[in-house]
């Protein structure tokens, strides 16, 4: 039973935004995705309200952040397969709260990192972009072997809270989707303060994710998406059958994304047999946020924080400072006084 599969921890429905219940921007941002393939992120619920689905094509999204990051392929699949299920993990929850995803690997990756928001917004990195071992015996590209062993680590955080939630268990496969199952199993069985803090205001639930994406032969993004099922209290066992049957028999969210299938279409496919409620949330997902005015006062006070010594002794030696953001891969340059300026 799917129950069985996977678990995570919610919030109950009645806390997710409410702005993202309105029916008649949803259907606008529905129709205008589907008119001009952008990219969705939608939030369904069965006819009995037991089951949500959350489904994302972040085509465009992780097609931005390979050209940023000017990753290679299996770098590129490992990035875009984070950033994905991070976003599906943090959205639709309590505004301004903010899930980070990290993959601390053993692999030629590195640490890959993705940090997402309630509202669809996500940015991410890997420590080496350059890394691409050798393909799988099924000729896929090897993306467990790239993160490699480790430890998977969730921090979920909100300005109003005391301290964030932060779970942690091994990384199993290194394929994303499998550890971000593994750790939503895991996190019923974490015995901590923090856990125990956060078990008082959610509800606990099963859920299954799958995540994809797929490259061009010339390695550009073709296809990048996912899905989250969640299960909502009271579900009954023959809504979960019915559900177990439809995932069982889903192709892969690549696979259907390159057929053509919209994120509306996969969900219906997700919730066939169990109907449909009529009002369906929804979110442009989109790459950030790195906006230019707040990323340079937080890059000229790094800068600044080193010192008016370090700084002239940087312009003497470089003939600029320089700061690049680790995440949106933008460089900024800035001139000695404009950074003595803001020390003084």
């Amino acid at each position: 039973m799917l129950a069985h599969k996977t678990g995570i921890q919610s919030r109950p429905l009645s806390l997710y935004p409410s702005a993202a219940r309105n029916h008649t921007r949803n259907r606008r941002l529905l129709c205008s995705a589907s008119a001009s393939k952008e990219d969705i992120l939608i939030r369904s619920l069965s006819e009995l309200g037991e089951v949500a689905v959350l489904v994302a094509d972040a085509t465009n999204l992780v097609t931005d952040a390979v050209r940023r990051h000017k990753t290679a392929p299996t770098a590129s699949a490992a990035l875009g397969r984070a950033l994905v299920g991070t976003m599906l993990i943090g959205a639709f929850r309590k505004d301004e709260e903010v899930t980070q995803v990290s993959f601390k690997g053993t692999g030629p990756l590195g640490t890959v990192m993705a940090i997402a928001n309630a509202k669809g917004k996500v940015k991410g990195r890997v420590d080496n972009v350059t890394a691409d071992p050798p393909l799988r015996e099924d000729g896929k590209l090897n993306v467990g072997e790239a993160v490699g062993a480790g430890v998977l680590a969730v921090v979920r955080s909100h300005p109003m809270e005391p301290k964030p939630y932060t779970g942690m268990v091994p990384i199993v496969t290194g394929e994303v989707a499998e550890d971000l199952a593994n750790y939503l199993v895991s996190m019923v069985r974490l015995v901590a303060e923090d856990l125990a803090n956060y078990l008082v205001d959610s509800e606990q639930t099963n859920s299954a994710i799958g995540l994809g994406v797929s490259l061009n032969r010339d390695c550009s993004v073709r296809s990048a998406g996912g899905f989250l099922v969640q299960i909502l209290p009271f579900c009954s066992e023959e809504t979960l059958i019915i559900l177990e049957a439809n995932l069982g028999g889903l192709p892969s969210v690549t696979n259907m994304l390159n057929s053509g299938l919209s994120a509306q279409d996969i969900s219906d496919k997700i919730l066939s047999g169990l109907g449909a409620a009529p009002d369906t949330s929804a979110l442009i997902p989109t790459y950030g946020p790195c906006e230019e005015a707040a990323l340079k006062e937080r890059m000229i006070r790094a800068v600044a924080s080193l010192g008016e010594a370090e700084v002239r002794d940087i312009m003497a030696t470089e003939g600029k400072i320089e700061v690049c953001c680790e995440f949106c891969n933008e460089k900024y340059q800035f001139q000695e006084e404009e950074v003595l300026s803001y020390l003084r």
